[in-house]
């Protein structure tokens, strides 16, 4: 995890859980994260789901440069770079290159946030 990640789960109250993000609560948290987002630009978000922030994500890694197989490796993720022969024989967890390319989409975060 990103040092802004840790930071951010750090300061998340956990009330005696144990799990931080309990599964049924990510409706709940969703609808209430868009109304925010509706307040705050004064008009409705556009529709998403969860899975649009792992799109994003990935996109805006490999748009900064980060290799297409470590990016698949950091959202544990197999296809055209991890399958066939290539998934077969390579074995590597890619441990290194995860945490540099999570440290990078840290830093490409909030440089943009800033």
């Amino acid at each position: 995890m990103s040092p802004t990640v840790r930071s951010l789960l750090a300061s998340v109250p956990h009330n005696g859980r144990e799990t931080l993000f309990p599964a049924q609560a990510y409706g709940l948290k969703k609808r209430l994260l868009d109304a925010a987002i509706t307040e705050a630009n004064g008009k409705p978000i556009a529709p998403w789901v969860h899975h649009d922030l792992r799109r994003t994500a990935v996109t805006g890694m490999v748009s900064i440069g980060i290799l297409p197989h470590v990016v698949e490796a950091v959202v544990n993720h197999v296809s055209g770079h991890r399958a066939g022969v290539a998934g077969i024989y390579n074995r590597a967890a890619y441990s290194t290159e995860k945490a540099d390319a999570l440290a990078r989409w840290d830093q490409h975060l909030s440089a943009l946030t800033a």
